[in-house]
């Protein structure tokens, strides 16, 4: 019979990409997600019954450890980029991290893949980067031989990075911005599935492994890459830290007020304080060099889905090869 990974998260923006790249490889894939219901676009990705959607809350012992019943492996990857109600930073970064680490454990599971974040650290300001970096200890503690990954800013279809500032350049001449001088290192989600499957599968030595793409630019510079691709015209305006703050204390209080009907996705305050930190592969880490992976550029990528941001959308590109030949 063919082994068993199971993914924690894995119909989510990265987990799907690793999703199917294990069922390409032959294993069999159970995807523990919060909504299965949700998850069943899943399912194709291999052959009839290989990949399973199954019900799992990575705050519950319970249903962490029987989403693991019987796995080879278990991947981690999931993450919240704001706390919602009881998916806390600490309860999904750091305590679901433990949970999954210690049941795989105490199950005899040989390996395990944790996907963290460039800059997790426990002394963080941040409640993001702390929680990761407590997420990341618990992990080794249960699973020394664990493979971890710390990813630059992922980009690909369905982010929530160039997509959403996408979607702001349709609203006016102007993109705000905080944190216009910080540095990335975006990385193509595909590149970071195909790390996880090698530490999934025992090709990859464990350790701490920082995932970025061939490009650091700062966030100004990511910007004007995405209006060249989008074919649009805006000005970016960068906000200072104390303005960009002003907007998240109201924003963040907003969100308090409501008992959580009313989400601050626009920016937070400790999303700021990420902001105020370079996000890029650290001198001296294992990297995707170490995994003999060659990590794609955003320029081949960005197109093939921000096309839908141009204004006069796939008619575009079309529009402009034909004035090419007028001239």
């Amino acid at each position: 019979m063919s082994k068993l990974v199971t993914i924690y998260g894995g119909s989510g923006f990265v987990g799907r990409y690793i999703t199917q790249r294990m069922a390409r490889a032959g294993w069999r894939v159970r995807v523990a997600v919060r909504r299965p219901n949700e998850a069943l676009f899943t399912k194709p990705y291999g052959t009839v019954g290989q990949v399973e959607p199954v019900l799992c809350n990575v705050r519950d012992d319970a249903s962490v450890a029987a989403a693991m019943q019987g796995a080879d492996a278990v991947i981690n990857c999931v993450g919240i980029l704001a706390k919602a109600g009881k998916n806390t930073f600490d309860a999904i970064h750091a305590e679901g991290a433990e949970r999954i680490a210690r049941l795989a454990a105490q199950s005899g599971i040989a390996r395990m893949v944790h996907v963290s974040a460039i800059g997790a650290d426990p002394q963080s300001d941040s409640d993001y980067a702390r929680t990761k970096g407590e997420g990341e200890a618990a992990v080794l503690k249960h699973m020394p031989d664990a493979v971890i990954l710390r990813p630059s800013v992922i980009f690909g279809p369905e982010d929530d990075f160039f997509n959403r500032f996408a979607g702001m350049t349709r609203m006016g001449p102007f993109l705000p911005i905080a944190g216009a001088a910080t540095r990335f290192q975006p990385v193509f989600v595909d590149d970071v599935a195909a790390a996880a499957q090698l530490g999934a599968t025992g090709q990859a030595v464990p350790g701490i492994y920082e995932l970025g793409g061939p490009r650091v630019a700062t966030l100004r510079e990511l910007m004007q890459t995405m209006l060249d691709v989008t074919f649009r015209r805006r000005i970016v305006l960068g906000l200072p830290f104390w303005a960009a703050g002003l907007i998240a204390l109201g924003l963040d209080i907003v969100q308090g007020v409501s008992l959580g009907l009313v989400s601050n996705t626009v920016v937070t305050r400790d999303q700021l304080r990420n902001l105020r930190k370079d996000n890029v592969v650290s001198e001296g880490a294992k990297s995707f060099a170490d995994l003999g992976i060659s990590p794609m550029t955003m320029e081949t990528v960005l197109p093939e889905y921000l096309w839908r941001f141009r204004p006069n959308g796939q008619y575009d590109e079309m529009t402009r090869s034909a004035g090419k030949l007028r001239s």
